[in-house]
């Protein structure tokens, strides 16, 4: 029997399936040089440039969450070469982290948009903290270096609005004369967290971008980035994005419980049109029922065809805790994480998507 959650908030869950067949880690925190990634190897980006995989993610090293790049001739061995963004200045906006760097290529120049920010949690983990901030970075190729761009502000959290906390990265796609980008939106109620996804738009990527009045989706949905694939055969575009569950977990310095958010799925959104998204439209694609390896995290999605078949990378963490169950150095879930693949036969379609998730 499949396990089926059920957020004690009543947060809308996914109850369809498309199937996903997972392969497992393909890079393991620790691995990178100059201990890059001592803490943890999470959040990827690929992309494919000259017959080359190339993987940004974000590395927990010593002095913060860098974005990390690998490289690989058939998306499943990666060679590390270490970070290409270090830490701005003490009075820089990614003083604290410069990690996830989503790219685009315009035919001539290549663009790197990174999640900046000046707050983190305490040492050893340095997690990134609010605000969530989407800054740039131009490419001499797709390997780098990357020299970042202070100038160009592409866009930033707006209090009063679904994006009050956070405005970081997504997937950019190129519509007419328009780049429209699906980035990441948060907004606090309460000591609550709301998330979804939202769009901006621009006609010059060295620019400022435009950000549409309402999300795509609910903030109940409590999703967070993104990364699109179109399928020809069907003419639909399928969104990948990763939930964010929520549930009580025991700890050891209090007699309640307490409730944890952690990365539970990754779902996938379909539409015929990138403007418009139905939340109804949505299945599990990954999550500790398919997973081989990662009992409970399932985070940050990114999806590349490679053959005849289309590669989602994730992370995902060997350890099933989640929660503050103990006061270990290091011990928060969003440590220790690993990359992992799963693959989706090709074409995408709806009809192979099963109803029901028991």
């Amino acid at each position: 029997m499949l396990w089926t959650p059920q957020y004690p908030d009543n947060r809308p869950a996914a109850l369809r399936r498309m199937p996903a067949q997972d392969h497992g880690i393909v890079l393991t925190y620790g691995s990178g040089p100059d201990q890059c990634d001592r803490y943890g190897a999470r959040d990827p980006w690929v992309f494919k440039a000259d017959g080359i995989y190339y993987l940004h993610y974000d590395g927990g090293g010593e002095k913060g969450w860098l974005c990390i790049h690998a490289t690989s001739s058939d998306g499943i061995a990666w060679t590390n070469h270490g970070a290409v963004l270090q830490l701005g200045a003490a009075d820089a906006r990614d003083s604290r982290s410069a990690s996830y760097g989503t790219t685009y290529y315009d035919g001539a120049n290549w663009h790197m948009f990174y999640l900046g920010t000046p707050n983190t949690s305490p040492a050893p983990d340095r997690i990134p903290a609010f605000p969530y901030l989407t800054m740039k970075a131009r490419g001499e190729s797709a390997a780098g270096p990357w020299h970042k761009q202070y100038d160009v502000v592409p866009f930033r959290p707006k209090p009063g609005t679904y994006y009050a906390d956070t405005a970081s990265p997504g997937h950019i796609i190129r519509q007419g004369d328009q780049y429209l980008q699906f980035f990441s939106a948060s907004m606090s109620e309460g000591n609550i967290i709301k998330r979804t996804l939202g769009i901006a738009r621009t006609d010059d990527l060295q620019k400022t971008w435009t950000i549409d009045p309402e999300p795509i989706v609910s903030l109940d949905e409590q999703i967070e980035n993104s990364s699109l694939y179109f399928e020809p055969e069907s003419q639909l575009w399928f969104l990948f994005t990763n939930h964010v569950g929520i549930e009580a977990v025991q700890s050891e310095d209090s007699a309640e419980p307490i409730w944890v958010e952690y990365t539970d799925a990754v779902w996938v959104y379909w539409s015929r049109d990138l403007n418009r998204w139905n939340a109804d439209d949505k299945a599990v694609v990954l999550d500790r029922n398919n997973c081989a390896w990662s009992p409970r995290i399932i985070g940050l999605p990114s999806v590349l065809k490679i053959g005849d078949r289309l590669a989602l990378y994730y992370d995902g963490r060997e350890d099933a805790r989640v929660g503050n169950e103990r006061r270990d150095v290091g011990y928060s879930w969003h440590m220790q994480r690993d990359i992992g693949l799963a693959w989706l036969d090709l074409p995408l379609t709806v009809e192979t998507i099963t109803e029901g998730r028991t």
